[in-house]
């Protein structure tokens, strides 16, 4: 496989996933605004911070308000992490490695594409937007459906697990962190309890709701969701089983080489036990996080690809 088809691949799959996962982020916070009382108020810009966009944010906008943050994280070209760029790119990746993947691909993201760009205000206006962000989020996993039961398991298919599952784990961070965020900006005098509220709704938004209760067997607590996203090994969005899935799919890789062939990287350790450990340290740890991944990335890229750089 050439390295240049093999990197449209890697960054299909992680436009994919960055799509499904920028929508599940928004829809974190818009499943607060039913669940918590009037007089919480949180903060969107969080969500800003979380996806580092500040500067680009403050060269577009002047209020840090609900609307201008959605619009940002939904539908802003200038923003290349917003949610229509990177199924734009999504397109423009599957387009161009369209000889090494189901053709039915081509067909569903051009569907999704169209179908997030003709309903967009849909998810910048409070009334609709669970339902747009529930179609974007079915639309990419119906193309992940797909692709696992089209694809053969060749070079093209472990390219396209890698870069998935390490988007995910990057996105899971994300999806603590807005969870963390989102607690640290409420009132602490506030004696309405918050903790279950906002920790269920990252659950749901990650899709792990059911398997947590299923493993851990108690209520919704932050420690205990926090270190099943982080360290879970049966649950396909944990950061761990994506780094473990990243690790087996490089390995399967021709010139994986000894220093690529795990791609598991040693991650930094934060000890969480109780409430206390989830403020300000604790998404200190998930960008500490954050920067392994990148990391990983690049090695990734020197590894297997011409260069260093995020295709069209």
């Amino acid at each position: 496989m050439l390295s240049r088809v093999a990197e449209r691949i890697y960054w299909a799959a992680r436009y994919l996933e960055r799509a499904e996962n920028t929508a599940r982020l928004v829809g974190v916070y818009d499943n607060l605004l039913f669940d918590l009382p009037r007089s919480v108020n949180i903060g969107w810009f969080n969500l800003v911070v979380i996806n580092s966009g500040t500067e680009l944010f403050h060269e577009r906008y002047r209020v840090q308000d609900e609307r201008n943050v959605v619009k940002f994280l939904l539908a802003d070209d200038t923003n290349p992490s917003s949610m229509l760029s990177s199924l734009l790119c999504l397109r423009e990746n599957i387009r161009t490695a369209r000889d090494v993947l189901p053709s039915e691909a081509w067909e569903l993201v051009n569907e999704l594409h169209l179908f997030a760009r003709n309903n967009i205000q849909q998810g910048i206006n409070r009334s609709d937007r669970h339902v747009f962000l529930n179609g974007i989020i079915e639309g990419c996993q119906g193309i992940n459906g797909l692709l696992a039961g089209t694809m053969s398991r060749d070079p093209a298919w472990s390219f396209m697990r890698l870069g998935c599952n390490l988007e995910r784990a990057d996105m899971t961070t994300r999806l603590l962190d807005a969870g963390a965020a989102a607690l640290l900006s409420t009132d602490p005098s506030d004696p309405t309890s918050l903790d279950q509220l906002v920790w269920g709704n990252v659950l749901r938004s990650g899709s792990a709701y059911m398997p947590y209760r299923r493993t851990v067997r108690t209520a919704v607590s932050g420690p205990e969701v926090a270190n099943f996203l982080l360290d879970d090994e049966h649950f396909p969005r944990s950061v761990r089983f994506c780094l473990e899935q990243s690790a087996l799919s490089a390995s399967r890789l021709p010139d994986s080489g000894e220093q690529y062939s795990p791609v598991k990287p040693v991650l930094p350790t934060y000890a969480i036990e109780d409430d206390s450990s989830l403020g300000q340290n604790f998404r200190d740890h998930l960008n500490d996080l954050q920067l392994v991944l990148m990391d990983v990335h690049k090695r990734i890229a020197g590894n297997w690809f011409l260069c260093d750089e995020t295709p069209g």
